[in-house]
């Protein structure tokens, strides 16, 4: 089990600008729903209504429902107090770049603020976002990958976004184990045991000598921090090699 206690999501919002593929907009709108993003925003999208973005949407029909169709990107920004740009590149001009998580953590910073509200925006499947675009945008954020090989398709990006955006700005916390670790004492006991059964079946040998071999498990079962009722088992399948000897 595990609970998550999860920031205004609400307050991100995900431009889309002239997206030419109405499968992208359905595509996106799934990601973001996945990762608890409902707000969408269009600029100028080609074929939008479209039965292909309700289709590739899959179920994520109230992320479509509610998505805002804008003429211009700087309608699409009002309100907003923090503005992201995606590229796949670093630029020459020098805007304040960093990359998904240092971008998520400028979202979390930003959002903390009561009614503060955030725009994340990608652009043309082809292209992506010009310069002039790009002048829009306070950050520009970029997502590594394969320098040798980067095509990353524009709902792809949003769906690497909203999950590293999901994860950064998520608290999961797990139920405690309540099974109590083996005591030094019962770890003692079975590495006793343990070389006692080794010794029995004669397994030691100028290969695997005793004393090498012994600490090499004794690692082993150190870093599986094993708990009581674990060793206990082990205790008993070496009983029925060989009783225990003091």
């Amino acid at each position: 089990m595990k609970k998550e206690t999860n920031y205004t999501f609400d307050n991100v919002r995900v431009v889309m600008v002239n997206t030419t593929e109405p499968g992208n907009i359905g595509a996106a709108a799934r990601a973001m729903k996945n990762m608890n993003l409902s707000q969408l925003t269009l600029v100028n999208p080609r074929g939008y209504p479209s039965a292909t973005a309700t289709a590739r949407a899959s179920g994520a029909d109230d992320v479509l429902l509610n998505t805002v169709v804008c003429e211009s990107l700087e309608q699409a920004l009002q309100g907003v107090h923090l503005v992201i740009g995606a590229s796949a590149r670093q630029r020459n001009i020098k805007w304040r770049q960093m990359d998904v998580v240092g971008a998520c953590s400028e979202i979390q910073k930003t959002v903390a603020i009561k009614n503060q509200t955030v725009a994340v925006v990608f652009g043309t499947e082809k292209s992506g976002l010009t310069n002039e675009e790009l002048d829009l945008c306070q950050i520009l954020m970029t997502i590594p990958g394969n320098p040798d090989y980067f095509s990353l398709n524009v709902a792809s990006a949003i769906q690497v976004f909203a999950y590293q955006n999901y994860v950064y700005n998520t608290t999961t916390e797990f139920e405690n184990n309540n099974n109590a670790l083996a005591s030094f004492d019962e770890l003692e006991g079975f590495y006793i045991h343990l070389t006692q059964v080794l010794e029995h079946i004669e397994y030691f040998e100028d290969k695997r000598p005793k004393v090498l071999l012994m600490r090499r498990l004794r690692r082993f079962f150190g870093r599986a921090e094993p708990e009581k009722e674990e060793v206990a088992i082990f205790r008993g399948i070496l009983r029925n090699i060989k009783p225990f000897q003091k």
